[in-house]
């Protein structure tokens, strides 16, 4: 049997050692995920883990080290596939980018496990947990600093809801009271709340503006006949 033929005790047991600590090391990983009921828990870090370790631990028995950089760079592209099912967008944000970034980081931890790298498996294991836990506050701290939109790139809209009749007007006064204001639009959008109003929605060029200028804009817009609110908003670019 090829079995026989094959099998290496000592190969064997290098390979166990291997899956062995990726199989740890991402249940350590993965039960932070699991605590914080992310969509990617416990299992999904291991079977990553492991599923890395195995397979760069087959190129390297095969092939030795020429065989497991060939089995590296298919993990990497592999697991990007695996970690883009778990990011969703919802409106403007984002969800799920934290838990793809995991999932990436665990198959480098399996890979080094495969490659007998157990120190820097270990090693790269506990900057994954720092990653997840300690910069936890700060990412909180920065997120309560109150956003300067003068500074923020961003996405700016300024709305204006008006009598459909007018529409035509009032989007030719929304763009020259922008344009007049340094803040030329980048697309214009009409968006029918019932039949006899009409939401005219201009997207600004502009990654940056001041409060000020576009409370003037919208200031005055409200002021001009046939508008029933208008009003500005900004969102985060990714």
């Amino acid at each position: 049997m090829q079995f026989i033929q094959s099998f290496d005790p000592a190969s064997f047991l290098d390979s166990t050692i291997s899956l062995i600590t990726a199989f740890v090391l991402g249940t350590v990983i993965g039960a932070e995920r699991q605590l914080r009921q992310r969509s990617a828990g416990l299992r999904t870090i291991v079977l990553v883990a492991v599923g890395a370790a195995a397979y760069v631990d087959i190129g390297m028995r095969l092939w030795e080290h020429e065989g497991a950089v060939r089995i590296i760079a298919y993990v990497v592209s592999g697991i990007g596939f695996l970690g883009a099912g778990v990011i969703m967008k919802e409106g403007a944000n984002v969800r799920g980018l934290n838990t793809a970034a995991t999932l990436w980081s665990s198959a480098a931890v399996g890979a080094c496990a495969g490659v007998d790298r157990i120190a820097e498996a270990a090693l790269l294991t506990v900057f994954i947990l720092a990653g997840n836990t300690l910069l936890r506050p700060l990412v909180n701290f920065i997120n309560s600093i109150p956003i300067d939109e003068g500074s923020a790139e961003a996405s700016f809209q300024v709305r204006i809801a008006a009598d459909a009749e007018r529409v035509p007007e009032l989007r030719d006064l929304l763009t020259a009271r922008l344009k007049t204001a340094r803040y030329p639009v980048a697309q214009i959008e009409l968006v029918e709340t019932s039949d006899d109003v009409t939401e005219i929605v201009a997207t600004l060029v502009s990654t940056a503006a001041k409060a000020g200028d576009l409370d003037a804009v919208v200031s005055q817009l409200r002021r001009s006949a046939g508008v029933k609110h208008a009003n500005w908003s900004a969102s985060s670019t990714f």
